[in-house]
């Protein structure tokens, strides 16, 4: 057989698991509760692997490989190191008061504190987040099929939206956590089995290195100058702070058993996620000197998987890819549909049944989904999609989250303030001072006005209490993710 051929049958065979375990989960999600948070049921293992497998996507595989493959380590400053950067944060400062919080949302969170207007703003950044991720997603899964197998590109965008909405949309988080699982193995025999064989086939370790320039390995701008730190520190910003407002990773917080269980999956995840993250980046770097010159450096991985493996290992490496890219699309999805049926739903129809709720946000995932294959097909890169899409988040919405989490004092006015000048000094900026990254501006600018603002206004509009889904006051001591592995 050719190697398309067997390339068309492990897909097939890879695509029929998912969509079982897809209809496995559907069987037991009867309520919004099950299909949003998975019941909150999550154990270690599985909280942990779902977390690993979000963001272990076929952006920083294929995207992160292209960036080092062209930049050395400086091009992967934000992911895979500002991503880990974000799951230890998140898992110190913020799972364990959103597990208490019982809410669905994070942007719950921000209704509840700082009211509507902040809410439609933060849902906005949120959903535009999570709809480019998938996008960016779907490019890849475009560009494996075509590097591979000669397929058109919009051919595999298109397929891969029909085959991640469909279990997705059909199983909820119990699907998205059980395929994450799966995937999680495949991508990690996929990776280890190509970046072993890249080695054995360039002469070993000690060849290959030497033959890498020290460059490859600097961390540090090499240009000392305002503008390139400023760039320097929006590549950590925009995933290591920008997605601590992530929906789609603190829905793994919600969903756990407890708060230990949410906290030591993220510790976990963030170690584990990093292990797993620099195969690519090494593959990326070893290709720029033995497979010098190519075209689009993010076809690096497909392109060694052709010239180094087998034809059964090469479908064993597709599988892996789509596994990595199906993970972090379904994740998107998800999240994106839980904020429109939580967040949005309630604007349309006041206190909507369960019924309705858990109705919306199936329908909402082909429609996102749908969004997300336009964007797609207009877009060319992979990581730079990834690295836009969280732009407004940056810029407007993490200052009054992280400062609404952690300080009493902040309130509407202060958080409105902040999110105003925010956005007004990134568009400013991305307009008027192209070299600048305006969503960092945005996010100084945002910083200042809240600490300003909010202290001016504590009695024309004092901070609202924290309550949960429930009603009830929510304790605030103990917050801290102090480190500890147990599964209770």
């Amino acid at each position: 057989m050719s190697t398309e051929t067997v390339i068309f049958i492990g897909v097939a065979i890879y695509i029929a698991i998912m969509a079982g375990v897809g209809i496995y989960a559907s069987s037991k999600t009867h309520s919004a509760t099950e299909f949003v948070l998975a019941g909150r049921s999550l154990g270690l293992g599985l909280c942990t692997t779902t977390i690993v497998a979000t963001w272990l996507g076929g952006g920083m595989i294929l995207g992160g490989s292209g960036a080092a493959y062209d930049e050395g380590m400086l091009g992967v400053i934000a992911d895979p190191f500002g991503a880990t950067l974000c799951l230890l944060l998140m898992g110190m400062f913020f799972v364990r008061i959103f597990r208490r919080l019982k809410f669905f949302s994070f942007i719950e969170f921000v209704e509840q504190r700082f009211g509507r207007v902040a809410t439609v703003i933060t849902t906005v950044g949120a959903l535009a987040s999570s709809i480019f991720w998938v996008a960016g997603m779907l490019v890849g899964f475009g560009i494996i099929f075509e590097s591979l197998t000669g397929i058109p590109l919009a051919y595999g965008i298109i397929g891969g939206a029909v085959v991640v909405v469909g279990y997705t949309s059909v199983g909820g988080m119990l699907a998205v956590a059980l395929t994450d699982f799966v995937q999680v193995v495949i991508i990690a025999v996929g990776m280890v089995v190509l970046f072993a064989v890249v080695l054995i086939d360039a002469g070993g370790p000690a060849t290959v290195f030497s033959q890498i320039p020290a460059e490859s390995w600097r961390m540090l701008p090499i240009e000392s100058t305002g503008e390139r730190w400023l760039n320097y520190l929006r590549a950590w910003f925009i995933f290591g702070l920008a997605d601590l407002a992530s929906q789609s990773l603190l829905q793994r917080a919600m969903s756990a058993k407890s708060e230990r269980i949410a906290q030591n999956s993220f510790y976990l995840a963030g170690f584990g996620y990093l292990g797993f993250a620099m195969i690519p980046v090494m593959l990326g770097i070893i290709g720029s000197v033995t497979m010098p010159g190519l075209v689009d450096s993010e076809s690096i991985l497909p392109t060694m998987a052709i010239e180094h493996l087998h034809p059964v290992a090469v479908a064993i490496f597709v599988g892996a890819l789509l596994a990595a890219i199906m993970s972090s699309c379904d994740s998107a999805l998800l999240a994106a549909a839980t904020v429109i049926s939580t967040n949005l739903l309630p604007f349309a129809k006041r206190a909507p049944s369960e019924r309705l709720t858990l109705r919306v946000a199936r329908w909402a995932i082909p429609v996102c989904g749908f969004i997300a294959v336009l964007g797609a097909l207009n877009a060319q890169v992979v990581f730079d999609t990834m690295l836009d899409a969280n732009m407004l988040l940056l810029a407007a919405v993490i200052v009054p989250f992280i400062l609404g989490v952690w300080w009493k004092k902040a309130n509407r006015a202060g958080a409105l303030a902040a999110m105003s000048t925010g956005i007004v000094a990134w568009l400013l900026t991305s307009l008027y001072y192209t070299a600048l990254p305006g969503d960092l501006i945005g996010l100084g600018v945002s910083l200042v006005t809240m600490l300003i603002v909010t202290p001016l206004t504590q009695r024309i509009d004092p901070p609202r209490r924290l309550v949960d889904r429930d009603g009830n006051d929510v304790e605030l001591t103990n917050r801290l993710g102090l480190i500890g592995i147990g599964g209770r």
